[in-house]
């Protein structure tokens, strides 16, 4: 019989779980949980996913934030759709203009992005002016 290598982990043995998030930390992810949400709607997603467990407010800031990210990628899918289709009607006068609107979108999510960060580092919720609430 083999002696076991103190190098090699046991093949039988279970990873252990991750431990509570301290204050600290749990008010560190739910804020970048927010800020995240200037890059679009993954880093919310996985900061909810890794983080959900281990820090109730890391799980309602970025439920929310997630939320948020949600709703303005639904918001540029239905800009482009309606984009798309006045340009074709108007035989390509609306391109000239049809920038503005994903231009001023990208701005409110990078505003209330930055609005979510500094609360959420400072321990209070936010809560954005508008969301469609997918995930409770």
């Amino acid at each position: 019989m083999t002696e076991p290598n103190p190098q090699q982990p046991d093949p039988n043995s279970q990873p252990a779980a991750a431990g509570p998030l301290t204050q600290e930390q749990d008010l560190q992810w739910a804020s970048f949980a927010h800020l995240g949400g200037i890059i679009g709607f993954l880093p919310s997603l996985i900061i909810w996913l890794v983080f959900k467990d281990r820090g109730q407010f890391t799980n309602t800031e970025a439920k929310e934030a997630l939320n948020f990210q949600i709703t303005a990628t639904i918001a540029y899918v239905a800009i482009l759709v309606v984009n798309s289709v006045l340009t074709a009607i108007t035989f390509g006068f609306w391109a000239l203009i049809g920038w503005i609107l994903p231009l001023a979108l990208w701005v409110v999510v990078i505003v209330f992005s930055i609005q979510g960060f500094v609360k959420a580092k400072d321990g209070n919720h936010y809560r954005y002016p508008f969301a469609i609430r997918l995930i409770k």
